[in-house]
């Protein structure tokens, strides 16, 4: 493990140009841990910040020790470090302010997959964006809901302009669709499209900050598995697909190589995970690769959290076990004792000679 290089995430910290910075990979493989370490990381040199999680099995709260809402909160301990945890799923009372509205509304975003998170979700981004956050971490889902969740932007462009052309198709049907329902001429064609039309700046805007690579990274965490490996490929080619940049992958729960290691399980479990680390190191050799230790306990709470931040920014080396250290003490006295007993062999053979 030795002769594979150690990445840092250290340049996340130093791209001062950064605004999103999205952290994903399969279940299970340490996201929310590693995006709050994140985002407690670039509080010490940003201004604001704010950490999201997209995830609908919210695990901030727990990761912080502390209660968390769709509203931004100020995390304990911080004067800059906000959190929030949203789902992204339409919520029809944000949306409308009739029940005929909102239920004609739905029947024609459902004509269009996907419009109703995607909606959703950009009215969260244009929440955000008038916030004025200096940079925003996303805890984003599972793999599956992080690329439906960048497919949003276009989605939304394509749903706009299907409503448009059936608007355009349909001239006044809308509103005597409307008539008919008894809701008056206020909840024409206008006021239906109104909702797409009013999101199309924000989203057109964030699309481009999304393929900005000064502006938008992808953090891929990942474990030393073929599930894993399998999955963050599939993100890589994905992302790439979408223009967005990534080129830092963290391995989580890596068992580094002591000495003391006994264990024929554990042994088993390091060579398993040395032959992914390899497989990482040949597909990601231009990636920064952060490789992380597995702990014997959970990192959760901010100590623990700002504790475990060190090993983001400095390579992981792991400490020497009180075990390791008598040993080295043992061999250092034995080869003490062998060069005595040498020396004292090298005098005989000079009186020996001095005699001769």
């Amino acid at each position: 493990m030795e002769d594979q290089p150690q990445g840092t995430l250290q340049n996340v910290l130093e791209q001062d140009s950064l605004k999103w910075v999205f952290v994903g990979g399969k279940g299970g493989v340490g996201k929310t841990t590693c995006s709050s370490i994140l985002s407690i990381l670039l509080a010490s040199v940003r201004s604001s910040v704010l950490i999201i999680s997209t995830d609908p099995a919210h695990n901030l709260s727990d990761a912080f020790q502390q209660r968390f809402t769709k509203t931004p909160t100020l995390v304990n301990g911080f004067s800059n470090l906000y959190a929030m945890e949203v789902d992204p799923a339409v919520e029809h009372d944000d949306m409308g302010s009739s029940d005929g509205m909102d239920s004609l509304f739905s029947e024609l975003a459902g004509a269009i997959p996907g419009i109703d998170e995607a909606m959703s979700f950009a009215e969260m981004l244009k929440l955000v964006q008038t916030m004025d956050y200096s940079v925003i971490v996303f805890d984003t889902a599972p793999t599956g809901h992080t690329l439906r969740l960048l497919q949003f932007p276009s989605v939304l462009e394509k749903g706009l302009a299907k409503m448009m052309s059936l608007k355009n198709k349909f001239g006044g049907l809308f509103s005597q669709m409307t008539r008919m329902f008894g809701m008056g001429d206020d909840f024409g064609e206008d006021a239906l499209l109104g909702k797409l039309e009013g999101m199309k700046d924000v989203i057109e805007q964030v699309n481009r900050q999304f393929k900005d690579p000064d502006m938008t990274t992808f953090v891929c965490v990942c474990i030393p598995e073929f599930l894993s490996l399998y999955e963050t490929e599939r993100l890589v080619q994905e992302l790439t697909k979408f223009e967005i940049d990534t080129h830092n992958i963290i391995i989580n729960q890596v068992i580094f190589d002591d000495e003391d290691v006994e264990s024929k399980l554990l042994k088993a479990r390091m060579k398993m995970q040395q032959k992914y680390l390899d497989q990482f190191y040949m597909l990601y050799d231009d990636f920064n690769i952060t490789k992380l230790p597995l702990l014997p306990e959970e990192v959760t709470g901010v100590e623990a959290l700002r504790s475990f931040s060190r090993n983001f920014t400095l390579p992981y080396k792991p400490l020497c076990s009180t075990d390791q250290v008598e040993r080295l003490e043992r061999r250092v006295s034995a080869l003490q004792s062998q060069l005595k007993d040498a020396e004292e062999e090298l005098e005989k053979v000079k009186r020996g000679k001095q005699k001769a």
